[in-house]
């Protein structure tokens, strides 16, 4: 190509540059793939994995199995990679890395020039806290119940920085948790001085969804008045609700959206990104140079280097398998069978089930403890039974599972049986 590919996809944004090299049917690919490909059954889309058949995979939560297309588009990536690799590089980068935010785009309801590609939630986080702008008289707010990842770059910004940083509960039981509850705790915890609160949309340790547009709402009249550099920033890792929840990122009311893609979205491993809504990104600072944008975007925000290409760029077709089977869909059948699941452990007197039973409060995740039976033995036991589960990594461990789309409901009664049998 003639010109730079910084040039390139700097001049006239993303979206331009994804219109110029892709036509201006692919931005709008993802959003119309629904309508003109028959629906995939449940059937049909477990066909599209290589899972072990004798097993009861319930930990698509961690790491996800390659669906067919992601798994061909990797294949001819690597192949052509491998034949040519400096030429494949100059003559498909700009064309492949705007197909991806085309179609990341299509499906978060989101503008190409907010959104950061990156390798994890992990690193998103880590870039998101670490070039956001904060001062020593300000402070962090988050939750006890979040990831140690946040904690970690939380407190590593409060060293360098100076500012304060604060952890506060969000609830006392998880299982009895409420919305109400939870945004009143968040609203009283905020000071003058808080300039960032970072939340988890879906908690990892309890399975708990918290309310993040009701919390965006409260937090809005507390922003009033305050000069941008003041502003409130509400920084969410929406890990575990990203591929499962039926919404726009837009319409959450964050200001930050972080998220890995290869889980509950099904995506390549090694594949993330990070949303900001328009007007925010002026308060983060790039960590790593991008090879794409210069200035203040989600552009500017994806890190510089050599990445393992064949699965970024592979991402476009994750997008586009969860818009041919429908976000609304799976939102109804990741919640069905969690539902499921719960109403069958609450019958349970052995068991002491820690997610709420609310599908408002709750998403693909299920907490829960057997009376009497480590964590790590309630896995194990499972695990003989041909059931994947695991341990959640915290100091009050618990046995986790995560009906997702490629269960069926006899799986998860299967599951319930065996854990009938532990009493």
């Amino acid at each position: 190509m003639a010109l730079d590919r910084r040039d390139f996809l700097a001049r006239g944004g993303l979206t331009l540059a994804a219109a110029a090299v892709l036509g201006p049917e692919a931005l709008a690919a993802g959003a119309e793939v629904e309508s003109r490909a028959t629906p995939l059954s449940w059937r049909g889309v477990r066909s599209q994995f290589r899972l072990r058949r004798d097993r009861i995979h319930l930990g698509a939560f961690l790491l996800a199995s390659h669906p067919a297309p992601v798994r061909a588009a990797i294949e001819r990536h690597r192949r052509a990679f491998d034949a040519d690799p400096v030429g494949y590089l100059h003559g498909q980068e700009v064309r492949r890395e705007a197909a991806v935010l085309a179609a990341a785009a299509a499906y978060t309801g989101a503008r190409p020039a907010d959104i950061a590609l990156t390798d994890s939630t992990t690193m998103g986080l880590a870039l998101l806290y670490n070039g956001i702008h904060v001062r020593a008289d300000q402070e962090l707010l988050t939750s006890t119940h979040d990831f140690f990842v946040t904690h970690d770059a939380l407190e590593l910004k409060a060293a360098r920085t100076g500012a304060s940083l604060r952890k506060i509960p969000l609830y006392e039981q998880s299982a009895a948790a409420s919305a109400d509850e939870v945004v009143k705790r968040v609203v009283a915890a905020v000071t003058p001085r808080t300039r960032v609160v970072a939340l988890t949309w879906v908690h990892s340790s309890t399975g708990v969804k918290l309310p993040i547009n009701a919390i965006a709402r409260a937090l809005a009249p507390l922003n009033r008045g305050r000069a941008e550099a003041d502003r409130i920033l509400l920084c969410v890792d929406g890990v575990h609700g990203f591929g499962i929840e039926s919404v726009r990122l837009p319409d959450l009311g964050c200001d930050f959206f972080a998220t890995g893609c290869h889980k509950w979205l099904f995506g390549p491993r090694g594949t993330g990104l990070v949303w900001g809504r328009p007007g925010a990104w002026q308060h983060v600072t790039h960590t790593i140079p991008s090879f794409t944008v210069s200035g203040t975007s989600g552009g500017a925000m994806t890190p510089g280097g050599f990445h393992s290409f064949e699965h970024r760029w592979a991402l476009a077709e994750a997008f586009r398998f969860h818009q041919r089977i429908g976000k609304a869909r799976i939102a109804a059948r990741t919640h069905t069978l969690n539902s499921r699941f719960k109403s069958g452990l609450a019958a349970m007197r052995h068991v002491s089930p820690r997610t709420p039973r609310s599908p408002s409060l709750s998403a693909g995740l299920v907490c829960f403890g057997v009376q009497g039976m480590p964590p790590a033995e309630v896995v194990d036991r499972l695990l003989r039974r041909g059931i994947i589960a695991t341990v959640t990594p915290y100091a009050d461990a618990l046995a986790r599972v995560a009906p997702s789309i490629l269960n069926t409901p006899a799986e998860v009664d299967r599951t319930l049986q065996a854990i009938r049998a532990l009493a």
